[in-house]
């Protein structure tokens, strides 16, 4: 992925080196309300492990999460740097997010109406605090809070990513950065709020289940209209890039983490949607450049 010329974008909070332990860090939600990729696997394998339903786990967690949303208390947060990072890392983060914010703020009004709204991205080590989805630990994976408009990353999972995912290389990283402000794109749209209330009223643990990978996959799709409308106007993307995004987006897909941790697969435990779904809405929004073509609850 070319990303060197692109210009690096200040909306970026870098806590990284900040001790965020004292700042009443717990759960926190994923793109769409619930616990991010990272933290089922931890929790899921930890399960397995002990003999223990891991959808128990996971659900007690989510509840947590859900109830520490509702009634989370200020907090003092860590002090934290406004601006373009310094070292690497943090630049091609700056230049991902900057290329979300071009492409977003001439797509958004352009194919839906919609003014576009910058997120800020806030770049943690270990553990932060958030304005209002608990705490973000590096365990949960990125995710984005709707509460506070903010996608909250650290980049200790790229290399988990190369090494536990099978995923890899720039594209694929920025492809990570792209779904969680596809996420934001949702919310500016109203759809995590919709889902939100749809879930509490869900009938089921499945049905809410489901409202959830068909938010998580709009995200993947949105990444690819992302990628899509960016290679448009820098031609961003070199051979195999896209080849590595669709390898990460199968290696985290729901089908695969499972059987990796038990041998079994349970589609009604989903909440992100098997590898076949993720790499096939990621693959629309690179054909089509398009937010209509990310709409994942028309069936």
């Amino acid at each position: 992925m070319k990303w060197e010329d692109l210009r690096q974008s200040d909306n970026i909070e870098d806590r990284r080196g900040d001790d965020g332990s004292s700042n009443n860090v717990g759960m926190a939600f994923g793109g769409g309300g619930g616990l991010g990729i990272g933290s089922i696997i931890v929790l899921g394998l930890l399960g397995y492990a002990l003999g223990i339903d891991p959808r128990i786990l996971i659900g007690g967690a989510e509840m947590l999460s859900n109830n520490r949303s509702s009634y989370v208390q200020p907090v003092d947060r860590p002090a934290s740097h406004t601006g373009v990072p310094s070292d690497q890392i943090g630049k091609f983060v700056a230049s991902v997010l900057a290329s979300t914010e071009d492409v977003w703020s001439d797509a958004l009004p352009a194919q839906k109406s919609v003014r576009y709204v910058k997120p800020k991205l806030v770049m943690f080590t270990g553990q932060t605090s958030t304005g209002g989805c608990g705490g973000a630990q590096s365990a949960m994976g990125p995710f984005y809070c709707p509460a506070d408009q903010k996608v909250y990353l650290d980049t200790s999972f790229f290399d988990d990513m190369k090494r536990r995912y099978g995923g890899g290389g720039d594209f694929a990283y920025a492809y990570v950065i792209a779904h969680e402000v596809g996420h934001h794109v949702e919310n500016l749209l109203g759809v995590l709020g919709k889902v939100q209330n749809a879930q509490r009223n869900a009938s089921s643990k499945a049905q809410a289940n489901a409202l959830s990978v068909r938010v998580e996959l709009m995200a993947d799709c949105l990444a690819g209209v992302w990628a899509a409308n960016a290679d448009h106007k820098w031609q961003i993307l070199e051979k195999g890039d896209v080849e590595k995004a669709i390898a990460t987006a199968q290696a985290i897909g729901d089908d695969r983490l499972q059987r990796a941790a038990r041998g079994t697969v349970v589609p009604d435990s989903f909440t992100h949607g098997s590898s076949q779904q993720r790499v096939e809405w990621l693959q629309k929004g690179l054909d089509s450049g398009s937010v209509n073509s990310c709409n994942t609850f028309a069936n």
